[in-house]
């Protein structure tokens, strides 16, 4: 199994990403909780330059609550960064999420201001891989705050900026990190949450992925119970379930279809599929 996404659109994203990033002072990275490692892009660091950056680890829902812990502590030690837990059905997150981001941004006003300017409100922009939540988060940050402020100097009209209070602006469109599979290993659980274009991968090989890596993990036991089956594969799922074709073979491709769905709307269980590293 391999899977790739044209090349064509990683330059464009970056370039497009870069652009909105110098009219803001802070970046609000969103990350899939199911995959804390590698819904993060390898040369984040590189790519932000040297905006303050707030992490937010979306989806927070569908996994381990005591195990989120362990990443949010480890996070917060690798990168520097404050993090966050969210997820889309609360909003408790969200005085939080603007407090940060108002003080992450304070020395780059702090310096304006030495430099005669008055103050003005911090700029922001939320940031993340794709389907990782960026435009929920944004949703619920501005939800309360209809105050559309229009187009700024040097921005397109295309960009609009929304007041979230007086001492915070966001950018209403998010800034999409670029996927690049290099690394297949992240690309197949990137593909695990929807991260990949459905176009650059068949469900079955992706499927089998994700049963053998559930298979030889703590989370084996919930998995087997859930489909009733003694070994995770396809083949056996799809016989348990009665989803067979007409030449008496087992209909692997809507099982996989099944799988993928199954494991996405958190019905498998709540599950961490990175690990810490040492």
């Amino acid at each position: 199994m391999h899977i790739h996404w044209y090349p064509g659109h990683i330059a464009k994203a970056e370039r497009q990403l870069k652009e909105k990033l110098s009219l803001v002072d802070v970046v609000i990275e969103v990350r899939d909780a199911r995959i804390p490692l590698s819904s993060s892009y390898t040369d984040i660091k590189k790519l932000l330059g040297e905006k303050p950056r707030l992490l937010l680890l979306n989806k927070a829902d569908l996994v381990d609550k005591e195990e989120l812990k362990s990443w949010v502590t480890y996070l917060k030690e690798t990168t520097g960064c404050p993090v966050i837990v969210t997820d889309a059905k609360g909003a408790k997150d969200l005085a939080l999420v603007t407090k940060h981001a108002v003080e992450l941004a304070e020395p780059k006003i702090q310096a304006l201001m030495a430099k005669g300017l008055l103050r003005r409100a911090a700029r922001a922009m939320v940031v993340g891989m794709p389907n990782v939540g960026k435009s929920s988060v944004i949703n619920k940050l501005t939800k309360s705050s209809k105050t559309k402020i229009g187009a700024k100097a040097g921005v397109t009209r295309q960009q609009q900026w929304v007041r979230i209070n007086p001492k915070l602006e966001l950018l209403d469109t998010p800034g999409i990190i670029p996927t690049k599979q290099e690394n297949q290993n992240q690309a197949v659980k990137l593909a695990f949450v929807s991260s990949v274009s459905e176009n650059a991968y068949s469900p079955e090989p992706v499927a089998a992925a994700l049963l053998e890596m559930l298979s030889n993990s703590k989370y084996r036991k919930e998995v087997q119970y859930y489909y009733k089956v003694e070994e995770l594969s396809l083949e056996n799922i799809a016989n348990c379930r009665n989803w067979i074709l007409k030449a008496d073979s087992p209909d692997t491709e809507r099982t996989a279809k099944y799988i993928l769905k199954d494991f996405r709307e958190g019905r498998l269980g709540k599950f961490i599929l990175d690990e810490i590293e040492e």
